[in-house]
């Protein structure tokens, strides 16, 4: 498991599931008439009234996959050295794998937010819970990096949390009704630019392995 986090072929799959994170939901959009991505999240795409609801939800479920994986790779390889990181980022990205991921693409949210149901609820709280977990691991990595001397690696790790922090921050106003007529009321830019900073860890380590 730990020669899993130095593959060029794991970092390529992380690569390619981070790229459809934002590709796939703009290739759909095209089939959902009532979509409005600069003002709905990216699980309206999975909602009943959604013509692509099954395939966006088969994603889900395949990115809920993925990062439990991922995970538990991460856990493996920092478990000796940084036994308490290691749990920490367990949690923080597994909480996100199953939150936002597995249990999303089961229980799906409704395209109107009036519209409140069993599966509606389990939905936005997963996903919510998953999405606050998933918002520390930049600082988690960061802290990690910085313990292996990895200044750079760190710096750009932390400026992620607070990006990320910052968007995170206007996604959660936007859904304020007070809010309505300002730039936040396009919740699902915020949502978009909130993930994007939580992956760049991520990519920045792909991109370091894959052309080493």
């Amino acid at each position: 498991m730990d020669n899993i986090m130095t593959s060029k072929l794991f970092h390529s799959i992380m690569l390619f599931t981070i790229i459809g994170e934002f590709f796939l939901p703009w290739v759909l959009r095209r089939y959902y008439e009532e979509y409005d991505s600069k003002a709905m999240v990216m699980s309206a795409l999975g909602s009943p009234e959604s013509p692509v609801h099954v395939i966006y939800n088969l994603w889900l479920i395949w990115l809920g996959g993925f990062w439990v994986f991922v995970a538990i790779a991460y856990f493996y390889a920092t478990r000796t050295d940084f036994p308490i990181l290691s749990v920490l980022l367990l949690v923080s990205i597994g909480a996100f794998a199953v939150g936002a991921g597995l249990i999303s693409g089961i229980f799906h949210v409704n395209e109107s937010k009036d519209v409140v149901t069993e599966a509606s609820k389990i939905h936005g709280i997963s996903a919510a819970i998953g999405f606050m977990a998933f918002l520390f691991f930049p600082l988690l990595n960061g802290i990690l990096a910085f313990k292996q001397n990895k200044i750079i690696f760190g710096v750009v790790c932390v400026i992620s949390f607070i990006l990320a922090l910052i968007f995170f921050a206007c996604f959660i106003m936007g859904d304020k009704e007070q809010f309505q007529n300002t730039m936040l009321r396009y919740e699902g830019i915020w949502e978009r630019l909130t993930l994007l900073c939580m992956y760049i860890p991520f990519v920045y380590r792909t991109f370091i392995i894959c052309c080493s």
